[in-house]
């Protein structure tokens, strides 16, 4: 009787059984990678012109978010400080501090210091940080415990989907509004932080919008 098949045709079907299990073993290595901080950038530090520390300014010393990132409740975005901000301690502290050079040239040359993006979203990607402050999300929901960061990292993934679960459920994430730049604001919850989210839920709901419609990002 002729051979019907060839001797490498075993070879080739225990590939073809494979296959699948290949398949599904990269897709499932691809997804654990898309969620790692190698992809989404969580726990990443980024070098900076001047090692600033947001432990010392603002944990150690108690300065308010607020002072420095003036924009946080009026627009879009919490901005930079300027150098003269800067320079309101610093013309009295620390004023020969070598690693204070960078900003004591700024001042000189009115080139302002070129801090580099920690927290980074794609540029179709459109997010208001006033409009989540004063409906009581805290810095602490996105920045994490900043307070205690000597260099700042990015705290949180900022994926697409971790903000759906923010969007789906807001309440979960709504404090009252003296606690929206406290360092733990998640910590005890009261019953003012639960009072606080049905108000901005109700108020959301009121409005028509829905968080989750791909236009409340996507502009």
């Amino acid at each position: 009787m002729a051979q019907l098949f060839r001797p490498g045709a075993n070879t080739y079907a225990r590939l073809l059984l494979a296959l699948p299990l290949l398949v599904a073993g990269l897709l499932f290595a691809g997804m654990v990678v898309a969620r790692s901080g190698t992809a989404t950038g969580e726990g990443r530090f980024v070098e900076q012109p001047v090692p600033f520390s947001h432990q010392h300014h603002a944990g150690e010393l108690g300065i308010d978010c607020r002072y420095c990132h003036a924009g946080v409740e009026t627009g879009a975005h919490a901005g930079v400080p300027p150098t003269h901000t800067c320079m309101t301690c610093h013309y009295q502290l620390y004023t020969n501090a070598q690693m204070l050079a960078p900003v004591r040239d700024s001042l000189a040359s009115g080139r302002p210091i070129a801090w580099r993006r920690v927290n980074r979203l794609p540029d179709y990607v459109y997010f208001d940080h006033h409009a989540h402050v004063n409906n009581g999300v805290p810095c602490a929901a996105c920045h994490g415990d900043i307070r205690r960061m000597p260099l700042t990292r990015q705290a949180t993934p900022m994926s697409m989907g971790w903000c759906l679960d923010c969007h789906r459920a807001p309440e979960e994430r709504i404090v009252a509004p003296d606690r929206v730049y406290s360092d733990a604001p998640y910590q005890r919850r009261s019953g003012a932080d639960r009072a606080a989210a049905r108000a901005t839920t109700i108020r959301i709901a009121h409005s028509g919008r829905n968080l989750t419609d791909c236009s409340t990002c996507h502009r």
